[in-house]
């Protein structure tokens, strides 16, 4: 882990590219693997329009859609949002930061953010938005990078391998993993925070929430020990 002083909207625009090999090839991300479905699952029903905030290449938005949503997604990385309007020619893909959304407020009933909290430069400032753009009994939807697997790392690939924090695990701070697999290499670049960091933010916006779920890799023994992602619930009442 080490710090970076460029902002991630940079970094994940200049990683447009990989992403996109990356998040597409069959069988190669953990989306598609397991975490799609424990997603979706704690979604509620398609109703009149949802945000899909810091969509990427646009593989959740293509899901929901297929779902029956009314989908509207958005992006800060202009390469990004290239990327998906030529994926989904007829969908609605907006370049915007996630902490100032060109919508009207109560325009929504349901906003996700599928792995994008942590990859934005005010995730505070877009959860306080997707507050402001839901309707009275909508639902913002979350998914993260569980900040015990943001806080450490395993020292080996052997199943029993210990697992290590070795720096504060309450402290904020940038993070950047450059992983290789398959002959695909793809730079991440985050923001690790303990959870009550990324759960205060919600409450101090008027969010209730309704499910909180730890996500292990059904795949990866190591990962069956610690839950790899964080899928939150959380009601606008």
């Amino acid at each position: 882990m080490i710090l970076s002083p460029v902002t991630l909207r940079d970094a994940w625009e200049a990683e447009a590219a990989n992403w996109v090999e990356w998040a597409r090839r069959a069988g190669h991300d953990s989306y598609g693997r397991f975490h799609r479905e424990a997603f979706l699952e704690l979604l509620p029903p398609p109703g009149r329009r949802t945000l899909d905030v810091g969509c990427g290449e646009g593989r959740l938005a293509r899901d929901l859609k297929a779902l029956g949503h009314q989908v509207v997604a958005v992006d800060a990385a202009p390469s990004m949002v290239a990327h998906a309007r030529e994926a989904d020619p007829n969908g609605e893909y907006v370049l915007a930061s996630g902490s100032a959304l060109p919508f009207e407020d109560g325009s929504a009933d349901l906003v996700v953010a599928f792995m994008s909290l942590q990859d934005m430069d005010d995730a505070d400032g877009a959860v306080r938005e997707a507050w402001r753009v839901l309707e009275p009994g909508g639902r913002f939807c979350v998914a993260l990078v569980h900040p015990i697997n943001s806080a450490g790392r395993f020292e080996s690939d052997e199943e029993d391998a210990a697992f290590v924090i070795r720096d504060s695990y309450f402290e904020r701070r940038r993070y950047v993993d450059t992983i290789e697999k398959d002959g695909l290499e793809m730079t991440f670049s985050s923001d690790h925070r303990p959870l009550e960091g990324w759960l205060r933010p919600l409450a101090d916006a008027g969010f209730l929430l309704e499910r909180v779920r730890e996500v292990p890799a059904p795949d990866n023994p190591r990962w069956q020990r610690l839950p790899l992602f964080l899928h939150v619930r959380a009601l606008e009442p």
